[in-house]
């Protein structure tokens, strides 16, 4: 009797750790439970550098599996005037915003304050934000929160815009931010789910 229960205890104990991982379940992530999370983000569609016209933007397509991933609400920031389709001529375009400091205006917003956790993802542009993003940014509070950067480049990665971020979130704890090709995101998704799942792993989730 005595040996029948150490056996089916045994057993369980050495299914715990296999029922964890085939779930994706982290036993660190009881830290994270009850937070409201939210993944805003800007991207583009239209010609994008390495993989030529695209009907989703490559920071859109890491923003669906955030959210998927860390159970978050999804909002996609959209400027009221929209950017060139041409790779060259949007290229242009966000260089003269970000030699202005520009604060091109965005449709639609929302309640950030209502969120303790912010993953705020962007295409990495002349190594810094897009300026939509900051329009977006300064529209809110982001005292005590967490906010946590994520880019898509092609070989800049976040540059230096997780400092941007923390200089612009005033009051934020800034999380480690993520970086991912656009390339990888648009043909590799499984290998940009891998990283986006072992990032947010890191992140505790």
């Amino acid at each position: 009797m005595r040996l029948s229960f150490i056996i089916v205890s045994l057993l369980l104990w050495m299914g715990g750790p296999a029922y964890a991982e085939e779930n994706n379940i982290s036993e660190d992530n009881a830290m994270y439970k009850g937070k409201k999370v939210l993944v805003a983000f800007f991207s583009h569609t239209g010609e994008n550098y390495g993989v030529g016209n695209i009907e989703k933007g490559n920071t859109h397509i890491i923003a669906e599996m955030i959210a998927e991933a860390a159970g978050g609400d999804i909002f996609e920031i959209v400027p009221v005037n929209a950017y060139p389709k041409t790779y060259n001529a949007c290229v242009e375009a966000a260089r003269k915003e970000k030699d202005s400091s520009a604060r091109p205006a965005v449709m639609h917003d929302i309640d950030v304050e209502e969120y303790d956790i912010v993953f705020l993802g962007y295409p990495n542009w002349w190594g810094d934000m897009p300026m939509p993003v900051y329009t977006f940014i300064e529209k809110h509070s982001w005292s005590g929160k967490m906010v946590v950067p994520f880019c898509t480049h092609e070989g800049s990665g976040l540059s230096r815009t997780e400092k941007y971020v923390a200089d612009a979130c005033k009051g934020a704890q800034v999380g480690k931010g993520l970086a991912v090709r656009g390339t990888t995101a648009q043909n590799s998704r499984e290998q940009a789910k891998k990283t986006v799942l072992s990032w947010l792993s890191g992140l505790s989730f």
